[in-house]
């Protein structure tokens, strides 16, 4: 197989111009020949033309070594043999010439006008030799067959040599041709995997923030309505042992619900390991896919809160101590699980933020059915200055996690102080 640029001029392990020593060996082995024939011929040139036997080895030694840079000027070794043809001598020369000439990637009109030449004076000589021969009896063919046996062996010494190297170059260079089209194809192959690892690590990320969030949802929620009844049942233990007695049980009973969340959110999420059991290899290109496919099937898989447990949450606030009234505008339909889940999710992590920031704050929760969206907005006045302070705990993610859950359904988002001193949420998320 061939090589070219920087790969070819990197394998260069030859001297001169040879990109191999071997090939570097062979070329001397036939200018050796070439010279040795061209030597033996130049005797009989030397006689023919009247000079001395030494001048017509000389001429022919130099001659016959023009073929030691056939691979670096092929022309200038085609020039050469026809130019010593009329001597009758470089028959091997020229051959070979013709056979380098052809495989190399000169243009093709430069291969057919050599190649015409060299026939011509192949021919031209082949005609007079053999004419020759009959005229001094060497041959007894008549002298109708002298252009039939000039032009078969002007042929047979031309044609097969071209063909050879035509095919040899058509050859060379398609593998040429395969092997850029395999770099090409390596190349692409590459950047799709480096892609497909960007998407794995993407989906990755999405699927670990979708975990945080859901999470914090489950968890902030019953654990601070949790430290909220503690704080209360702190307060009263001594002087109302039944209010006390009621707000253990509730604190015990968000305790447990918490608990289920989480076990199921867990499950979920074990479910997705295929048991434990590894694949010996997976192909990069399906990483992204796989773990895209992870996260969609644990939001599917998860058996996440509906609109109709809205009053539930409400109750489970109000029963913490908060003032907080419902309101629900239009007619009630069901939506998709997603939208339902973000819509429940958006009024509970706000009521949350009551309970952390604003204890004892009434507190209003309006809900809207329009035609192609639903809406919602929990909204709490200022704060008493005197209350009990459950000193709650705030991470910071709570406004963030709402907004990427309503901004991922197309939704708006909006959340701020009011003027009145309290603070407002609002959220409109599309139906379908």
């Amino acid at each position: 197989m061939t090589t070219t640029g920087e790969d070819h001029a990197a394998a260069r392990t030859g001297p001169w111009w040879w990109a191999r020593w071997r090939t570097a060996l062979l070329d001397m082995g036939l200018a050796f020949v070439s010279v040795m024939e061209c030597a033996n011929e130049g005797i009989d040139f030397a006689k023919d033309a009247g000079i001395p036997t030494a001048a017509g080895v000389v001429f022919g030694a130099l001659a016959g070594a023009a073929l030691l840079v056939r691979r670096k000027w092929p022309i200038a070794v085609v020039l050469v043999s026809i130019a010593i043809t009329p001597a009758q001598m470089g028959y091997l020369m020229g051959i070979v010439g013709l056979y380098t000439l052809a495989a190399s990637e000169l243009p093709r009109r430069i291969i057919g006008s050599l190649a015409g030449m060299s026939f011509v004076g192949m021919l031209i000589v082949m005609f007079v030799r053999v004419r020759q021969s009959m005229e001094t009896g060497e041959s007894d063919l008549g002298s109708w067959s002298v252009p039939f046996a000039a032009i078969a062996i002007s042929i047979g010494l031309t044609a097969p040599p071209l063909l050879l190297g035509l095919y040899v170059g058509a050859r060379r260079r398609l593998m040429e041709s395969l092997r850029e089209r395999a770099d090409s194809l390596e190349r692409e192959l590459q950047l799709l995997a480096e892609r497909a690892e960007e998407r794995a690590e993407w989906a990755r990320n999405e699927e670990r923030t979708r975990i945080a969030r859901e999470m914090h949802d489950v968890v902030a929620h019953r654990v601070s309505l949790m430290v909220v009844h503690a704080a209360a049942l702190q307060a009263v233990a001594r002087k109302d042992p039944e209010k006390a007695v009621k707000n253990a049980a509730l604190v015990g009973d968000m305790g447990r619900q918490a608990l289920t969340e989480l076990r199921e959110m867990l499950g979920v999420l074990r479910s997705g390991d295929g048991g434990g059991v590894r694949q010996a290899a997976v192909p990069l290109a399906a990483v992204g896919a796989a773990a895209a496919a992870a996260a969609s099937r644990a939001v599917d898989e998860a058996e996440g809160p509906c609109l109709s447990e809205l009053e539930e949450l409400i109750g489970q606030s109000a029963a913490a101590g908060m003032v907080v009234d419902l309101t629900v505008d239009g007619e009630v339909r069901s939506y998709a699980g997603e939208v339902e889940q973000t819509a429940y999710r958006v009024v509970q992590e706000a009521l949350t933020n009551v309970h952390k920031h604003a204890a004892g704050a009434k507190t209003h929760v309006r809900l809207a059915h329009r035609g192609s969206e639903i809406a919602m907005q929990v909204e709490n006045e200022p704060p008493p200055e005197v209350g009990v302070s459950a000193r709650l705990p705030s991470g910071g993610n709570g406004l963030v996690g709402m907004k990427e859950r309503v901004v991922a359904l197309g939704g708006v988002f909006v959340s701020g102080p009011t003027d009145a001193g309290g603070f407002r949420v609002s959220a409109v998320i599309p139906a379908s």
